[in-house]
């Protein structure tokens, strides 16, 4: 017994919702249209595809759309200008901690300060009392010089703690008065606090953060490698040198590389390639790099509005106090200035709520990654539009639009191997062929719809077989006559016996209550089927019926009727014999002005000659009158000739065709796909010579037509 585990799909499972049969199934209708499977498999990696079981196969385009989606999610979420907003909301924390921490200072020195004096006047009210006590063994003058000693002399702690306490409130007076005339820009602000003797300690912490924070957010926009921040390497004399020279090392080589000279790159990168990621092998990777960073920078300046953008500029200009190292930076924005191409840097329309406060570092991850979607986008359109899958990285989709995405591409990336595998396709060269396997997958598909449709239709409910003696079995009952097959139906000859007799044991049978199973008898024919490949059918779109009825129509002979024989002859200018396994191929190219029908019929009825078979029949599928005949040139060669509206001879030509076909016993049925007066006018002189049968059909119902006359064609009744 099988037992089955059920779990959340966490993107580890393998989920192939079709196969190579699926894959057939679904290029089916566009090899048949175009004859290019190449071309069908790049259309069902482009759209997808949606078979009839409702799975759904996502391609191309649905990658992109959900990309998109994603794209604009972010948008939504998103507003750069709050990162204005995040810096303000630190610096106004940051200095309401400061103004905190020196109200509670000078809070602190005036409670110290009334302590002091309150232990005072308790030291001299105990120094009092203690002289009251003695009153009784001192005199007067023993009293006063008591009193003057109880009064005592200026306590000079108190006086001490008295000026630091004035200098303390003077100081914090200061602090207020500068925190108050600090600049309204952030960038002032930073500037103005890098100066600013902070009382609090928390709040000098807070700030020194954020000056970490900023200054490694700046450094890492070009220096993704560089492991220390700013502010550690401004107090590291040696670190701030090996700085100033990578960039003016970095600077020379952009200036050697505009002049025309060559860079020492290598030297550069075995002194300061721990600045860099790792993989930059030459100087042309280096400068991707780097302006793919400065152009994430500049995307973010300007999806900002212009205020916020000067203030965040002004901020980031206040963090670099070296002057050799600002100069540097300066001259480096430069030359990647110059050197980034049109549309590198992006502008977005981000709607979020600005009130959403977003650090810069997380600005810097937000537009890094509207950066790999746009990328990404630019990959799978170029899929689109012809250029190979293989150039998309499944790991960078799978990080971006989730695992499940990754497996859809890589499924697309699979189709063409599938395919080979399951013995659909073979490799000529770089072209891709169908085998005659695929073939046969076709017209079973071909062979599938029409029967498909004729369940459907009120024509397909017409009986097409009839019954008599010998042939191939059916499952209709019959009374039993001398002579006919002894295919026993058990379960109606009882059932007449009991009916007769009664029911009771043993059951006696009768002559009369015998029933066998009926019977067809099949004939064998051979049959060539003529298709119309002038330049109207394909304008008219009948041309891709014509060969899903020729592939149907061929399945259903190798399946159902192997000894009957199918040729199948393409006529336009002229004339020629296709192998049920060059249908699906057929192209443009192939296709040619004229409706030579006359070379057709010729053709057809040497091939039906080769055959003994008793029943021979041709079948015409074309939508207009011949146009085209053979006659002998001046050379003696047989030449085509081609005039449109046709002439007289063209029709006369292809009429004597007719007759010796007629004469050959060969029956002509037509299938026109055009009502025009013309057309009707000849089929009708063609079905008078030959006594064949013309029908008008659709392209749609051209197969349900064709098909069940055939299989009618097969049975018939024997007395």
């Amino acid at each position: 017994m099988s037992t089955y585990r059920y779990s959340r799909w966490d993107g580890t499972q393998n989920i192939h919702p079709f196969d190579a049969d699926s894959i057939m199934e679904a290029i089916s209708e566009d090899v048949l249209a175009h004859g290019d499977v190449r071309r069908a498999l790049e259309k069902l990696m482009q759209q997808g595809y949606r078979f009839p079981e409702g799975e759904r196969m996502p391609g191309l385009r649905d990658l992109l759309e959900r990309l998109r989606q994603q794209r604009q999610d972010t948008l939504r979420r998103n507003n750069m200008d709050s990162i204005i907003k995040d810096i303000q909301q630190r610096l106004e924390n940051i200095k309401a901690t400061e103004r905190a921490g020196i109200e509670r200072r000078v809070e602190e020195g005036r409670r110290q300060l009334e302590e002091a004096r309150q232990a005072q006047a308790q030291h001299a009210q105990e120094g009092q009392q203690s002289q009251q006590a003695q009153e009784g063994q001192q005199g007067q003058a023993g009293r006063q010089a008591g009193e003057r000693e109880g009064e005592g002399e200026p306590d000079p702690d108190l006086q001490q703690r008295e000026q630091l306490q004035k200098m303390l409130e003077r100081m914090a007076r200061r602090r207020l008065e500068q925190l108050d005339a600090l600049p309204k820009d952030i960038g002032g602000q930073i500037k103005a606090l890098q100066d600013y003797d902070f009382m609090d300690p928390d709040a000098r912490r807070q700030f020194q953060e954020l000056l970490g924070m900023l200054q490694q957010q700046m450094l890492n926009n070009t220096f993704t490698g560089l492991q220390q921040s700013l502010q550690q390497i401004q107090q590291d004399p040696a670190a701030m040198q090996e700085l100033r020279d990578m960039l003016r090392d970095l600077n020379q080589m952009l200036r050697d590389r505009e002049q025309g000279k060559e860079p020492r790159f290598d030297e550069f990168m075995q002194k300061y390639g721990h600045y860099f990621p790792p993989g930059i092998q030459n100087l042309d990777q280096l400068l991707e790099h780097l302006m793919q960073q400065a152009a994430r920078m500049e995307s973010l300046l300007n999806s900002m509005s212009a205020q916020q953008r000067s203030q965040l500029q002004n901020a980031m200009q206040s963090l670099l106090q070296d002057p050799g190292l600002r100069d540097q930076m300066a001259e480096l924005a430069g030359h990647l200035s110059n050197l980034m191409p049109p549309g590198m840097a992006r502008q977005y329309r981000f709607s979020g709520d600005p009130g959403e406060p977003l650090s810069l570092s997380e600005a810097m991850q937000v537009m890094e990654h509207l950066d790999e979607l746009e990328k990404l986008e630019r990959e799978l359109s170029a899929a689109r539009r012809g250029d190979s899958i293989d150039n998309i990285d499944p790991e960078k989709v799978g990080q971006l639009l989730g695992p499940d995405a990754r497996q859809a591409l890589e499924q697309l990336k699979d189709l063409a191997r599938q395919l080979e595998e399951a013995g659909y396709l073979e490799w000529k060269g770089n072209e891709m062929h169908l085998t005659p396997r695929a073939t046969r997958k076709l017209g079973q598909k071909a062979l599938q719809d029409i029967f498909a449709y004729l369940k459907k239709d009120a024509f397909g409910k017409h009986p097409i077989s009839t019954r008599g003696r010998g042939g191939e079995r059916t499952y209709d009952p019959k009374p039993y006559e001398f002579g006919d097959p002894f295919f026993l139906d058990l379960e109606s000859t009882l059932q007449n016996a009991l009916f007769r007799n009664g029911p009771g044991t043993p059951v006696r049978l009768a002559p009369e209550d015998f029933e066998v199973f009926s019977t067809e008898l099949l004939t064998q024919s051979s049959t060539a089927l003529l298709i119309d490949m002038s330049r109207s059918m394909l304008l008219r779109g009948c041309f891709l019926a014509a060969k899903k009825v020729a592939l149907a129509l061929n399945h259903l002979i190798r399946s159902q009727f192997p000894r009957d024989d199918l040729y199948i002859i393409g006529f336009s200018g002229y004339a020629r014999e296709l192998k049920p396994e060059t249908l699906p191929q057929l192209d443009w190219s192939e296709y040619q002005y004229g409706t030579n029908l006359q070379h057709a019929l010729m053709l057809a009825r040497t091939l039906l000659a080769r055959r003994r078979s008793p029943n021979k029949q041709i079948i015409v599928i074309t939508d207009g009158e011949p146009t085209a005949h053979l006659e002998f040139g001046p050379g003696g060669d047989m030449d085509v000739f081609f005039n449109y509206p046709p002439t007289f001879r063209t029709i006369q030509e292809t009429l004597r065709e007719v007759i010796r076909c007629t004469r050959e016993r060969i029956i002509i049925n037509t299938f026109m796909l055009e009502r025009s007066y013309y057309m009707a006018d000849f089929v009708e002189q063609m079905t008078r010579i030959n006594r064949g049968r013309a029908f008008y059909a659709t392209p749609e119902a051209l197969g349900e037509y064709i098909l069940v006359d055939y299989v009618a064609s097969k049975t018939k009744r024997i007395s």
